[in-house]
């Protein structure tokens, strides 16, 4: 090419230029689960809501400092909202720091939000958080309808879950003894 022809720019040679865009895996990074929510409700459905958030909020959760026991959702004109979700403040943040336990707004569609205003306002069914976590470097929330269960209802979960764990020993203990035998006649 002589030094003085004109070169259309898209015809020229790119440059350096930035790296290519990271594929999104869609992988979970858990930040807090309220695990006390499954033992006392029986779960009806679940949604995954994203949470508005401040700038502080988010370094603080990246850090996985917060809590979930006390928190539960509202629905309050056409709009989801948590409460009482436990994000402490951000240790190096200055003024611009936000309240610990102020209440965050959910980003859910119109028909999830419909749904479960009117599925919330039958007796025994409520909306509570799940887990908080990351989703392709963007704040999630699993929410749940749920149903509270009774004393009885949870006595029978854990008499369940006890036999369920009784079972899976014996069987784990009858196969472990079933491969010493195997290796027992073989020498």
């Amino acid at each position: 090419m002589s030094k003085g022809m004109y070169v259309p720019k898209e015809s020229q040679p790119k440059q350096g230029g930035a790296a290519p865009a990271k594929a999104k895996d869609g992988k979970r990074k858990i930040v807090a689960q309220n695990k006390k929510a499954r033992h006392d409700y029986a779960i009806i459905d679940t949604y995954e809501a994203g949470i508005v958030l401040s700038g502080t909020e988010v370094k603080s959760l990246r850090q996985g400092r917060a809590s979930l026991a006390d928190g539960f959702v509202q629905i309050d004109g056409k709009e989801a909202w948590l409460h009482n979700a436990h994000i402490p403040e951000y240790s190096q943040g200055t003024w611009t720091n936000h309240s610990v336990r102020r209440k965050r707004k959910l980003l859910l569609h119109r028909e999830e939000i419909d749904k479960l205003e009117v599925k919330s306002q039958e007796t025994g069914h409520t909306i509570v958080p799940l887990a908080l976590y990351f989703k392709d470097g963007r704040a999630k929330a699993e929410i749940a309808l749920a149903r509270g269960k009774k004393e009885y209802d949870k006595r029978q979960t854990l008499r369940e879950k006890q036999d369920r764990r009784e079972s899976d020993r014996a069987i784990a203990s009858a196969k472990r003894k079933q491969r010493a035998s195997k290796t027992d006649r073989r020498e």
